[in-house]
């Protein structure tokens, strides 16, 4: 007999979901569930750019002094860093400084202010991770956001957990996960959010073994700032306009996470000559409702 279990929680200003299928018995599946949403837990201390007391907020605390760090917070930095690198500052974990002026600075829970004396010419390259000891080492004083990755990252780190089953979707906020297959034994038939209808599908794809997340103007918007969401560009301190949802595709889920929110910031041309490059897929849908399938999906 095969089970269905489902589980919700709250963690990173987001409802994460948890499904497996499996002909495991519901008490073997249930506890199996509750090491998978850990994960979220662990990266939310470690990565909260909203928490005072996080350990990302307290290592920004410490300029020019290496400062120890752990797995859960240096993995997702260096990824991201690596993507700044790669896409010469488009993309900047650094910009939690400009994040915090346009008013992305209150705790989902507690509606706590986050503030930081930041320096406001800092950029990704005042950053350094040293492997051979896991320190980071700031250059200059700054505000880290790693909204682009971290969700990404605890859902890979859950999905470690659950691939024991016959399938499994963790779904966070739309940014998932999905192992295996269905109840019926067929790939997972996931739904790309309308981003002007909230409650309707644009389209659908069809995925096993694979992450899919998604980057909208419409999830975030600035109360400073109404043409501002939560993506915006390091260097005109802008968000781009021209997509409002990418949707990609990747095999994992920080990588999906990390370039739905690049494309976003590149736009359509530029994103899709990217996607091709890297032999990703997705979703692209412009500000005219336009919806542009990459990738042969």
């Amino acid at each position: 007999m095969v089970h269905i279990v489902k589980r919700t929680k709250l963690f990173m200003d987001t409802v994460v979901e948890i499904k497996v299928v499996s002909s495991d018995p519901v008490t073997e599946i249930e506890p199996v569930i509750e090491q998978a949403f850990s994960a979220f837990r662990n990266v939310e201390l470690a990565c909260s750019r909203f928490t005072p007391d996080s350990e990302l907020m307290k290592a920004c605390q410490q300029v020019r002094t290496h400062v120890p760090i752990s797995f859960w917070l240096f993995q997702p930095l260096k990824f991201a860093l690596e993507m700044a690198e790669s896409t010469e500052g488009i993309f900047d974990p650094s910009i939690g400084n400009t994040m915090e002026y346009y008013g992305f600075n209150r705790h989902y829970l507690t509606g706590e202010i986050s503030s930081n004396l930041a320096s406001d010419n800092a950029t990704y390259r005042d950053i350094v991770l040293r492997e051979q000891d896991s320190t980071m080492y700031l250059h200059k004083p700054m505000v880290i956001d790693l909204g682009a990755v971290a969700k990404g990252f605890a859902i890979d780190i859950a999905s470690q957990t659950l691939l024991r089953f016959q399938g499994f979707v963790i779904n966070a906020g739309g940014d998932l996960f999905a192992g295996g297959v269905d109840e019926v034994g067929q790939a997972w038939r996931i739904g790309i959010q309308h981003p002007e209808h909230k409650d309707h599908i644009i389209d659908t794809i069809e995925v096993s073994n694979f992450a899919v997340c998604t980057s909208g103007g419409y999830e975030r918007k600035s109360k400073v700032r109404p043409d501002i969401h939560h993506i915006i560009n390091p260097n005109s301190k802008q968000s781009p306009q021209e997509l409002i949802s990418c949707s990609i595709l990747a095999p994992y889920a920080m990588m999906a996470d990390v370039f739905s929110t690049v494309v976003c910031l590149y736009g359509l041309d530029h994103g899709k000559k990217l996607m091709i490059e890297m032999d990703l897929k997705g979703i692209l849908i412009t500000s005219k409702l336009h919806v542009e399938r990459v990738g042969g999906i």
